[in-house]
């Protein structure tokens, strides 16, 4: 039986993936490198431990991870302070079913901590969560399924129990491989043909989940 929900934050709450795709971009540039919006794309929701080797892969062994990762983080910061975030469509609407429905419901991101309140604090909804799991918590971040993991956990539940929602192939491996009820909402990109056979449902919104939450409870 489903018993909670959990998401993934930049490209599913928040339209952010844009902005980092933008930025890494930017910042890789401006080090001297000429890293492709598919690149950036490559690396959704992967954590640092694993997107440093994938990147320096593409671009070079001279590729400085860290250093690139820290001016696209300052670069993002100055953008969001002047612009501020988006919510993606249908955030409030979901969050509203889950508590009718009486589910728990956790953020589980590749995202620091600090970063994550900010973020869903700007949008008014970091108090709707049960728990956070964050990237700067884990030794193992996605694709690898320690995320979930710890986000069915912190709830007391078993995976199996536990709907995981996301926008990206690497977030979907670590639900998937964790057990839980992968659905995915695309943002940047729809899923391949490898990516699907790992899903419950591909929803085009946020507010379309509702009904594939429904049946699974067998309402």
């Amino acid at each position: 039986m489903l018993k909670a929900v959990l998401f993934d934050m930049d490209g599913l709450i928040t339209d952010t993936e844009k902005l980092l795709n933008r930025f890494w971009c930017q910042a890789a540039r401006e080090a001297g490198f000429d890293m492709k919006p598919e690149h950036a794309l490559g690396i959704r929701s992967m954590s640092p431990k694993y997107a440093e080797p994938h990147l320096k892969g593409i671009l070079g062994q001279d590729f400085d991870y860290y250093a690139v990762r820290d001016r696209r983080k300052a670069l993002m910061n100055d953008f969001i302070k002047q612009n501020g975030i988006e919510a993606k469509p249908g955030v409030n609407e979901l969050l509203d079913h889950i508590k009718a429905r009486g589910l728990a419901c956790a953020v589980c991101t590749a995202t620091d901590r600090e970063r994550t309140k900010w973020y869903l604090g700007m949008l008014g909804v970091y108090d709707r969560f049960d728990d956070f799991v964050c990237g700067d918590m884990i030794a193992n971040g996605k694709p690898k399924p320690d995320t979930y993991l710890m986000g069915a956990a912190k709830l007391g539940l078993d995976p199996s129990e536990c709907m995981a929602l996301e926008d990206s192939p690497n977030g979907i491996e670590s639900a998937f491989r964790a057990g839980c009820i992968p659905v995915m909402i695309p943002d940047l990109s729809q899923p391949d043909d490898e990516t699907r056979t790992k899903l419950e449902a591909v929803c085009e919104t946020l507010a379309d989940v509702r009904p594939v939450i429904d049946r699974l409870l067998g309402l």
